[in-house]
């Protein structure tokens, strides 16, 4: 019998309701449906878990130990499941050191290309046509390895070796150590305003982490710390500059009214604290912090190329590694061709072998439309729809057979002009004879699909059931779909606007002189009104709005070096991006909410409580007097297995209560807080509506339809959009005059239903008199928005500028730019062009 799809049977991961499904092999299956409806817990909780489990399995105890390995899943049965890779959802940000050619691994292929294939110099000057020999003698081991004998001078010497060439080991160049740029301390940002005082935090460098406690060793060294800074005398202010180094015994108030007393409070004055902390720290965040006080520009030994000088010798095809590495990977197979032919006959199989590896990495990208990308460019520039599309390639470069992939929105970030490129790549890998399941909201993707699943009706509760399913062509015409309305184009996109008699007509402008591909840019946003920023994948919407605007509102005094110019009213930001809520279990809907604070409060003040001399602490699971002493308050506990898997179990003394049974023993209106944390926010605002600042709170939870989360869910857990709705969540009732609200591809993880759940949230916050701007690449939000901001025409250094501004229904009448072309063929799929706003 021909097994044809996998089989599920009795999936209960997170909310699935003992879902039964069979999954067709060899097909490209899209997942659908509402954000945390539980598409997820389908496709990883299940699908991926198994099928990388039972590969595992089959390897030897010894390897299993050394890999990180999936947990069995809550699932009854999974039959013909093959095994399985995954991509998931947000790249994580690369460090300084990463470039574009070392996170694709190209740069790596170019190292031994040029160790193999280089015309190198010998120490006398005399140049060495590419060889066997020199390829060769990188085979040898110990002190032979890499030597080779000059045909002209007979001089020996040593080639070098693709290690050599790496400028994050041996072939940094020795003034920037590897990193292209050196770095000096721009004195201008030490102090922050000079209208402030010390204690209102006038030295900017003393914000720093540890260094809170500095105002009050310079008052004890005799500087007025509670007079404006440019009010100070010269003494002072080089005591606070250029003092020395050295112990103060102090006595630091504290904010319950006692007395911390400090012996060897150390002194670092306004510069060493910038140099000590960099000496000191080394996660991502605090260095970005320490950088904002240096000036950053082009090593003037490499010259930006990373590369110690004495590696530029060295050519292949007339280019040295560093003229290779500034080369677009859309260049880079005319290189290999030039390459190829100027290379001995006994040299071209080796030269084959070494480009058919380089092709398998560079194929995918420039299919992904990264053509554009510098082997050099650094990875810490690049757009989230750049990462993306780069761990999807490294995902996808491998030719196999036989393999379930796994994809968690692959379309993030991507403009619609991407779309194409991943569904050439998206199906190329179903023609190899894999099976491909799709997690996404992007409507072209699943329209393209084979075969859609709908998982719904709802979200969190009211999820975790199979609602339809079928081929795109029939799914539209089954009235239980959600996603059909979407495919067939009979879906309303468009959402009320206010009257345009209540727009503004002021705006904030900025200029920006020169930074990445935005040169002498000039840019005016409307205030009190949404402004979607749009483009080609790294067209410098993040480069222009979260490098550029956003820090520039932050810090008007202060403004960034390749800012010249900013005019406007906003003074406060908020920024929303769909990144985890909370940083491990402990975070829950209550405690990120401060409901769990009102309901501490609540519980301490009970007579039960005070007889028992319980205080708010006794009530929080954070604290040994309230957490199961079990667990720990977490709620679980972990069994190691040896060999296999941890076993995850729910704590057997709490019941996964996280508190201890004494703290349960009190009651609110015959409700424990434990029991209060069980109840969906629906169920909570009639049991808790006397307490009012609990009761507001859940009004907005339901406002930005989160009426399904339980209070005691960890946050962690919660997918993309349920987190950005949380963050909205406290600014939904205040005036929001002079703030910008900057929504970062805030459809991360929605289905086109929720974005305008979404878009209905951000009309309430412009309502309020927020200003907002939307980077997106969806164009539902782009037809929504007051107005379009476009850059482009693509991306890198193709992109950068203004290629089409204004209201988008009127854009799209006659459409200049790639992304309103795109958004004209929207707009009339849905029939919007006789719409009238």
């Amino acid at each position: 019998m021909k097994i044809d799809h996998i089989e599920v049977r009795g999936g209960k991961v997170n909310n699935l309701k003992n879902i039964d499904l069979d999954i067709p092999l060899n097909q490209f299956v899209a997942i659908s449906g509402l954000s945390g409806s539980g598409k997820s817990s389908l496709a990883m909780g299940i699908l991926y878990a198994e099928g990388s489990r039972r590969y595992l399995e089959a390897l030897s105890t010894y390897t299993r130990r050394r890999i990180g390995q999936n947990k069995r899943t809550n699932v009854q049965t999974v039959k013909h499941i093959p095994a399985a890779l995954a991509l998931r959802q947000r790249p994580t940000i690369p460090n300084e050191r990463s470039t574009v050619g070392s996170l694709t691994e190209v740069f790596n292929l170019v190292r031994l290309i040029f160790s193999r294939l280089g015309s190198v110099v010998c120490p006398n000057g005399h140049r060495l046509d590419p060889t066997i020999k020199i390829a060769q003698a990188m085979d040898y081991t110990g002190e032979r390895m890499g030597v080779i004998t000059c045909p002209t001078c007979a001089v020996k010497f040593k080639a070098k070796s693709a290690e050599d060439y790496a400028f994050n080991a041996a072939g940094a160049c020795s003034e920037c150590h590897g990193l292209g740029v050196t770095r000096t301390l721009d004195e201008s940002r030490l102090i922050a305003d000079d209208n402030l005082t010390i204690k209102e935090g006038a030295v900017a460098s003393w914000h720093l982490p540890g260094r809170n406690f500095m105002p009050t060793v310079a008052s004890y060294l005799g500087v007025r710390i509670d007079v404006p800074y440019k009010d100070l005398s010269a003494k002072e202010k080089e005591i606070v500059l250029h003092g020395e180094r050295q112990h103060v015994a102090i006595e630091i108030p504290t904010g319950k009214g006692r007395i911390f007393h400090m012996d060897h409070a150390l002194y670092e004055n306004a510069y060493n604290a910038v140099y000590d902390s960099l000496k000191t720290r080394t996660n991502e965040r605090s260095i970005a912090q320490i950088n904002k006080f240096f000036h950053f520009s082009t090593c003037p030994v490499c010259h930006g190329s990373r590369l110690n000088p004495e590696l530029l010798t060295t050519l292949v095809a007339g280019l040295n590694i560093a003229e290779v590495a500034e080369l677009e990977l859309g260049q880079l197979p005319a290189w290999e061709e030039k390459t190829k032919n100027s290379l001995p006959a006994n040299m071209k199989t080796l030269a084959e072998t070494l480009f058919a590896d380089f092709d398998d990495n560079l194929r995918p990208l420039i299919e992904l439309g990264l053509d554009y990308l510098n082997l050099n460019r650094s990875g810490n520039s690049l757009s989230t729809g750049e990462l993306q599309r780069i761990q999807l390639a490294r995902t996808l470069r491998t030719e196999t057979t036989g393999v379930l992939y796994v994809l968690d929105e692959p379309s993030i970030g991507l403009h619609p002009a991407n779309i194409e490129g991943l569904l050439h790549v998206l199906r190329s890998l179903v023609a190899q004879g894999n099976s491909l399941v799709v997690v996404d909201h992007e409507v072209d993707l699943i329209a393209a699909s084979d075969w859609i699943i709908e998982i719904g009706p709802g979200s969190g509760d009211a999820g975790g059931q199979v609602i339809a399913s079928g081929t795109p062509k029939y799914l539209p015409k089954n009235p239980l779909s959600k996603i059909g309305p979407f495919i067939s184009g009979k879906a309303d996109i468009l959402i009320n606007k206010k009257p345009a008699e209540n727009i503004t007509s002021a705006r904030t402008q900025i200029e920006i002189n020169d930074h990445f591909n935005l040169h002498n840019l000039k840019v005016s946003i409307p205030e009190q009104q949404i402004t979607a920023v749009t483009g080609f994948s790294g067209a410098g919407k993040t480069t222009l709005i979260l490098d550029s605007l956003v820090p520039s509102i932050k810090s008007p005094h202060n403004l960034p070096a390749h800012v010249d110019k900013l005019q406007t009213n906003l003074k406060n930001v908020v920024s929303v991006d769909a990144s985890p809520v909370g940083k491990n279990s402990r975070s829950t809907v209550a405690t990120y909410t401060k409901i769990m604070d009102n309901l501490r409060k609540l519980f301490a003040d009970l007579p039960d409580s005070k007889k028992r001399n319980y205080t708010i602490s006794s009530f929080s699971y954070n604290n040994k007097e309230g957490a199961c002493p079990h667990c720990g308050g977490v709620g679980t506990i972990s069994l190691d297995i040896q060999f296999l898997p941890d076993l995850e179990e729910v704590c057997p003394y709490c019941q996964g209560t996280r508190f201890n049974p004494e703290i349960q023993e009190i009651k609110w209106n015959n409700y424990s807080i434990v029991d209060l944390l069980n109840l969906s926010v629906t169920e909570a605002l009639p049991v808790l509506a006397e307490i009012p600042p609990i009761e507001q709170v859940l009004k907005q939870l339901k406002a930005v339809g989160l009426e399904y989360l339980h209070l005691g869910e960890t946050t962690p857990s919660l997918s993309g959009g349920e987190a950005q709705r949380l963050k909205i969540v406290k600014h939904l009732n205040k005036k929001q005059q002079n703030t910008l609200f900057v929504f970062d591809e805030p459809t991360i993880g929605l289905h086109p239903l929720d974005v305008q759940v979404l878009l209905k949230i951000i009309e309430r916050l412009c309502d309020n008199g927020a200003t907002i701007i939307v980077i997106t690449h969806d164009l539902d939000l782009m037809i929504n928005a007051d107005e379009l901001l476009d850059l482009g025409p693509r991306g890198g250094d193709r992109g950068g500028k203004i290629v089409a501004q204004g209201n988008p229904l009127d854009l799209i009448k006659s459409p200049q730019s790639l992304t309103t072309r795109y958004l004209a063929a929207h707009a009339n799929k849905f029939k919007l062009f006789s719409y009238k706003r």
